[in-house]
């Protein structure tokens, strides 16, 4: 069985844990001290100054969609998603009354079709978009940064498929006002479940704070404390149970910050051995309609290899028949799915559509072999 990931939590990481679980002092398990200090480590590994950790990937688009809305910076309701996308990327929007719109991909790095999304900048006139750059490829953030200033659009980066990746030289999700990341099993690194949402805005790292844990002021530094406190009225001891802002509960823990603290030493390796396993596919695959690249000056950290072919159904047979693991790729069109097209019927997104029918992706991970590669394509090419 050649696996679509491979655990990036070893023996070694579960051994540390048990014996910071074993103290004499039973350590702090719910968010505490560990979580600051990983926050403070992964904003700057990825060159942001601030960095959030919540209880998924999920979470993270859930939380900063709610925090954008609450802090009255949009224009409008009107959000750009890609229908080559995750669930939550479009789910999200549409739970928290915003109306969604569906940009069709490309087929060099998957991300927006930056054609189609000027036409939905300039006949919609939204507010925000969410860029999600998928299996770890690098959109032009260049021109995607250029369209958004021209239209006054608020850019979301969606990277919980690209940990690692960079733009010229920079990680992505660097670029945005805020950036989602997902610590999920399967994704480049794990604290089992966990996500971060980074940003440079301070205003908006504050609220995020305060709607992470219910809308209360704790987790924020003094002086904010204090100068809400002031503004409200509210003593010391009231403000223990006092809301400033509607918030939810998206904590994750300090034992899973103790997971991803180890972890991030981890992350420049994996993305090395992922992207010279990408290298050996491009290399090697004769049958991928998509034409994929790499640009100058960029870095793809993949997270699993993404083919289109007409006879698709042959060849993911053949693999499962293989032992080898495949899936459709990300999930196909997702205004195909029936939570989208009962609200606001189907979508016509020519390059969807293709990868829809006929695409699928294959593994990439950390510990896949060339062996396995050569075998895999093999089965592929025919």
């Amino acid at each position: 069985m050649i696996k679509l990931v491979s655990d990036t939590i070893n023996k070694e990481d579960i051994n540390s844990l048990i014996e910071w679980l074993s103290q004499d002092e039973i350590p702090r398990l719910t968010k505490g001290v560990l979580t600051l200090e990983l926050e403070s480590k992964w904003a700057e590994k990825i060159g942001t100054k601030y960095s959030v950790y919540v209880n998924s990937g999920s979470s993270a688009i859930l939380l900063a969609l709610a925090a954008i809305l609450e802090s009255g910076k949009l224009k409008n309701k009107k959000i750009i998603v890609p229908s080559l996308s995750w669930a939550t990327d479009v789910s999200s929007p549409i739970l928290l009354g915003m109306e969604p719109i569906m940009c069709d991909c490309n087929l060099e790095d998957l991300s927006c079709d930056l054609t189609h999304l000027e036409e939905l900048f300039i006949s919609h006139s939204p507010s925000s978009m969410i860029l999600v750059s998928p299996l770890g490829l690098v959109p032009n953030m260049d021109k995607i940064i250029s369209l958004c200033e021209k239209h006054n659009v608020i850019l979301f980066e969606d990277v919980c498929e690209s940990m690692g990746s960079k733009y010229q030289g920079n990680y992505l999700g660097s670029f945005g006002f805020a950036s989602f990341f997902s610590m999920y099993f399967g994704h480049h690194l794990s604290t089992i479940e966990g996500g971060f949402i980074n940003t440079n805005n301070e205003e908006f790292y504050h609220l995020l704070l305060m709607m992470r844990s219910h809308g209360w002021d704790r987790d924020l530094p003094k002086e904010k404390q204090d100068e809400l406190r002031k503004k409200y009225e509210v003593s010391e001891f009231d403000s223990l149970y006092n809301f400033y802002v509607p918030g939810f509960n998206l904590r994750a823990t300090d034992l899973q910050a103790f997971i991803g603290i180890r972890a991030l030493d981890k992350l420049d390796e994996y993305s090395k051995l992922r992207n010279n396993n990408f290298k050996i596919y491009n290399n090697l695959i004769k049958v991928n309609q998509l034409d994929l690249i790499e640009r100058e000056g960029d870095f793809v950290s993949n997270f699993a290899i993404p083919i289109v072919n007409i006879n698709k159904k042959e060849i993911v047979s053949k693999l499962e028949l293989n032992g080898i693991e495949v899936r459709p790729l990300i999930a196909g069109d997702m205004s195909k799915k029936p939570f989208w097209y009962e609200r606001f019927g189907k979508a016509f997104l020519p390059n969807c559509e293709l990868i829809n029918e006929y695409g699928f992706y294959i593994p990439n991970h950390q510990d896949l072999t060339k062996e396995q590669i050569k075998y895999i394509t093999d089965i592929i090419n025919g």
